[in-house]
């Protein structure tokens, strides 16, 4: 099933329409130089998927510290301890196992993990855009900006039917996109953050 579901609770938000002319371009503009925040794990509950890239360390245990590539099954292999499924987890999650399954072979062990590099947040724009493709996302990419990176809309789009799917909670779920209002800086809620392996589809 496929359900539609629209952003709510959040203002409409207008420009002056003296402005209304040379909104779409100052407003693309905007979107393509608001900086990108680095992504770190404490705090925002970023949950590592497949081709992240793990250092995991233990103080004083040299020969334990290794850096690890997440495979597509997420299921990673440290010494002494074996395999640990880290789905649905965080780098504080993940530390916090390593202890407990070290305490039988090394009590107190002060266990260090650090996300060196994030492969896994891609969105994904496909139909009438001038890139389709893959892209990678950080926790704060809009649907705007994506757009942006597939270098914008090709003159056949159809501008106020554009959607997103997206899964979640075990369904697959059709939200609706009309840029033709972003553009011209109204119902600005809809230009939602995208998550991992979302997909624009512009028809």
């Amino acid at each position: 099933m496929i359900r539609q579901i629209r952003p709510s609770n959040l203002p409409d938000l207008r420009f002056p329409k003296k402005s209304h002319l040379f909104i779409p371009l100052f407003f693309l503009c905007f979107l393509i130089s608001l900086p990108v925040p680095g992504l770190t794990e404490e705090g925002v509950g970023y949950h590592i998927g497949s081709g992240d890239v793990l250092e995991i360390s233990v103080w004083k245990e040299e020969s334990l510290s290794r850096e690890v590539i997440v495979p597509p099954d997420l299921t990673i292999a440290f010494p002494l301890i074996g395999e640990i499924e880290v789905k649905a987890m965080t780098v504080s999650d993940l530390r916090r196992e390593v202890t407990r399954r070290l305490n039988d072979f090394i009590p107190d062990a002060t266990v260090t993990v650090m996300l060196r590099q994030i492969n896994s947040l891609r969105a994904y724009v496909i139909g009438k855009v001038n890139k389709p493709g893959q892209f990678p996302i950080d926790l704060d990419t809009t649907i705007m900006q994506l757009l942006a990176m597939a270098g914008g809309l090709n003159p056949f789009a159809a501008t106020g039917k554009i959607y997103i799917l997206r899964h979640q909670e075990g369904k697959l779920t059709k939200i609706p996109f009309d840029y033709r209002e972003v553009e011209k800086g109204k119902n600005l809620a809809q230009n939602i953050k995208l998550r991992r392996g979302d997909v624009i589809i512009v028809p």
